[in-house]
């Protein structure tokens, strides 16, 4: 992978990494992490050349030693194996008998709380110093058909499995992102999304490494300081969840109105605005562009894929859609005979080929090959091509509802229901019936002081969505249950609904 990455060398002294009051060029973040591939490589108890794909776990935030960690690994020709810091023991416990992992790299308090659970499973505990040496070696080349790194998807709907990509496949999914959204040298973004998924790891992280850009890393999302930033106008592209623009449309009703003219100016001055890892509500959509003037890009991805889809950088970026195929990817859509749909406004299966389609499931054979029909990867995601734009209907399993005959997209009735002025957030599933097979149910938070019935919503969807759309059965909820990137966990609603 060391090729790969043109910017990461010897003589490149532009300022690559900030954290905190860290400052890192790339030259300098080059020779680091050679210095910790000739560490990882002293420590081979096997004495080979390289790693020969060793699977190494590493349990950190965005940092300079998270980056040094991976690429560490990759030049010493092991499996990267990045964790959820959040995680709880159980879960780990998963992810690192699953991988087979055998050393961890953690530091200081991180290091601390796993000292117990490697002991359990004679997994070696280091820290970054630990490894690092003074010098660098001579480093083995790496294929780019190796295996390269392991995530692990994200639990939604099944229990999370490893997700193995080559080289190759890595370098893919970040070159199509530089073509289609234009990255440059000249861009600086932050990061302080989690970066143990795709979208911190390769679409800010790797695809801003790979064009010379500058990163500012961020151990979790700080409002105040990442505010203050975009206001100091340092920041040309941000990336976030729908989730992180709800809340800083929430602070910025905290806050003067010569403060957020300030902040929003910041936004107004970048060149470009992304919104992923979710649906991001039409009505979010709408309310961040009139804020800001900005056009929140919205694309598609998954851990498997990287993204596959995405709404253009010059041209219309129409709200609720994810746009087209990105450059080198293949996307087309399959009814359940396995027959690809031409025509539009039909519901279909995503489907996905191309270099940026991971390996394989780790030890997961079976798996594997279920997830592929035709050399298409089956995504799992239901949509209807809109005029020429892809338009996400939910996931088969748990968005699409087959409630009396006909297939109800979960995704769509929740942007109706968050346009209610007293629903704050909104998850909508389907509960099985023996009436209908299954029946709309809609999990609502409301803003503060708000009161809703099941009756008073009912009469405020008439008129707003068909009968057989709306929601059968309503629960006021505190808050609703996410994982890591944001996303309702909706197996946890469906168990609470039964």
């Amino acid at each position: 992978m060391r090729s790969s990455f043109p910017t990461l060398n010897a003589t490149n002294l532009k300022t690559a990494l900030v954290e905190g009051n860290k400052v890192i060029s790339y030259a300098a973040l080059n020779l680091r992490c050679d210095r910790f591939a000739s560490g990882l490589l002293n420590g081979n108890v096997s004495g080979k050349a390289d790693l020969e794909e060793e699977r190494i776990a590493f349990f950190m935030p965005a940092s300079i030693d998270y980056v040094t960690t991976m690429h560490g690994i990759w030049r010493a020709g092991g499996i990267a194996v990045p964790l959820n810091v959040a995680s709880a023991v159980t879960e780990l416990e998963h992810y690192l008998t699953s991988a087979s992992v055998s050393r961890m790299i953690a530091n200081g308090d991180y290091r601390e709380s796993l000292v117990d659970l490697c002991a359990a499973l004679n997994i070696e505990l280091l820290s970054v110093d630990d490894i690092i040496t003074n010098e660098a070696a001579t480093l083995p080349d790496i294929a780019p058909e190796r295996r390269a790194m392991m995530l692990f998807t994200s639990g939604t709907t099944n229990k999370p499995k490893g997700v193995v990509s080559t080289h190759k496949t890595i370098a893919a999914q970040i070159t199509t992102l530089l073509d289609a959204w234009q990255w440059s040298e000249n861009d600086a973004i932050p990061l302080f999304l989690p970066v143990h998924h795709i979208h911190g790891i390769i679409n800010i992280l790797s695809c801003g490494l790979w064009a010379g850009a500058t990163v500012d890393l961020f151990g979790k999302f700080d409002m105040p300081e990442i505010c203050a930033k975009v206001a100091a106008k340092r920041y040309n592209v941000f990336m976030a969840v729908p989730t992180i623009y709800v809340k800083l449309l929430q602070f910025f009703d905290t806050l003067t109105k010569d403060e957020v003219e300030k902040i929003t100016a910041g936004f107004r001055a970048m060149r470009l605005n992304i919104s992923g890892s979710a649906a991001c509500p039409v009505k979010l959509f709408e309310q961040w562009q009139a804020l800001t003037d900005q056009v929140l890009l919205e694309r598609y991805g998954m851990t498997e894929i990287g993204m596959g889809l995405s709404n253009p950088y010059v041209g219309e970026r129409r709200a609720g859609h994810v746009g087209q195929a990105l450059p080198g990817v293949d996307a087309q859509l399959f009814d359940e005979a396995h027959t690809p749909i031409l025509e539009e406004n039909i519901p279909g299966e995503i489907r996905i080929k191309g270099d940026n389609v991971f390996l394989e499931y780790w030890n997961n054979e079976t798996a594997t090959k279920e997830s592929f029909i035709d050399g298409w990867f089956c995504t799992g995601d239901v949509a209807v091509l809109d005029k020429g734009y892809f338009r996400i209907m939910g996931r088969s399993s748990v968005d699409i509802i087959k409630s009396g005959g006909y297939k109800l997209s979960a995704l769509e009735i929740e942007g109706t229901l968050l346009t209610h002025d007293d629903i704050a957030e909104v998850a909508v599933i389907g509960v099985e019936d023996e009436t209908w097979g299954e029946s709309v149910s809609a999990f609502v938070v409301l803003k503060p002081n708000k009161t809703l019935t099941y009756v008073d919503l009912k009469g405020w969807c008439d008129g707003k969505m068909s009968g057989y759309k709306i929601p059968k059965a309503l629960h006021v909820v505190d808050s609703l249950p996410r994982n890591a990137m944001g996303k309702v966990t909706k197996p946890a609603l469906k168990a609470l609904a039964s």
